[in-house]
């Protein structure tokens, strides 16, 4: 596993639940693997800003709430993604244990709309399980421990060379819920640009059924 799934992760907390296939946004099938950087605390976050090529795209992730998930502690992980038409919410109700990610509920709601929650159904928590081992640090030799500085201050972190070379990151306990403070690609760097502490829950309203078809035929009207 290279550094750039990770980067997936943090590019949306969507984290390819069928959500974002049904709404035809490009996320791809494959779930990322969390563990060995998965570390929620309730009412931190963190803002990151991804450069590549000369743009920037900016990225926040915050944990809002926990609820039970299949007999153990699940986080509602709440993420926000900036379109040309507005902000777009989505919060996912997950757990890792291992290899194996479990996600409850999903939540969205997209910009002059109320929110629209994924049925589960009556299958309880759907769970991917990885092939390889979940934890990124296990296809990566440990440099050391050195002082980052990035937009959000100086942090105390391990570093991490991908063997396969295709990148380095640097990991603190302090930044929730993902522990990356910096991540350095040949073609992209990713930088913690603010950590939250305060997050509070920014979808409003009682949640309406997710209706797939309706959102492909609003898509379609729209192009």
């Amino acid at each position: 596993m290279t550094l750039r799934p990770i980067l997936g992760v943090l590019a949306t907390s969507l984290l390819a639940l069928p959500l974002a296939a049904q709404m035809g946004m490009g996320m791809g099938s494959q779930v990322p693997t969390l563990s060995g950087i998965w570390h929620p605390v309730v009412g931190s976050g963190a803002v990151y800003e991804a450069t590549r090529e000369g743009k920037k795209n900016t990225m926040d992730f915050t944990v809002v709430g926990t609820e039970d998930i299949g007999g153990k502690t699940g986080y509602w992980v709440e993420s926000a993604v900036t379109t040309e038409k507005g902000e777009v919410l989505v919060k996912v109700l997950e757990t890792v244990d291992g290899d194996t990610i479990s996600f409850g509920r999903s939540i969205i709601q997209m910009p002059g709309q109320g929110p629209m929650e994924l049925d589960m159904g009556n299958t309880g928590p759907r769970k991917y399980t990885s092939s390889t081992s979940a934890d990124f640090r296990n296809k990566a030799v440990l440099v050391g421990t050195e002082s980052v500085t990035v937009p959000a201050g100086t942090f105390s972190c391990q570093h991490y060379h991908m063997k396969d070379g295709s990148g380095d990151g640097w990991i603190s306990d302090k930044v929730s819920p993902w522990s990356l403070v910096k991540m350095q690609e040949n073609d992209r760097t990713t930088e913690l640009v603010k950590v939250t502490t305060d997050a509070k829950d920014r979808i409003t309203g009682t949640p309406t059924k997710f209706d797939p078809m309706q959102m492909m035929r609003n898509r379609m009207g729209q192009q």
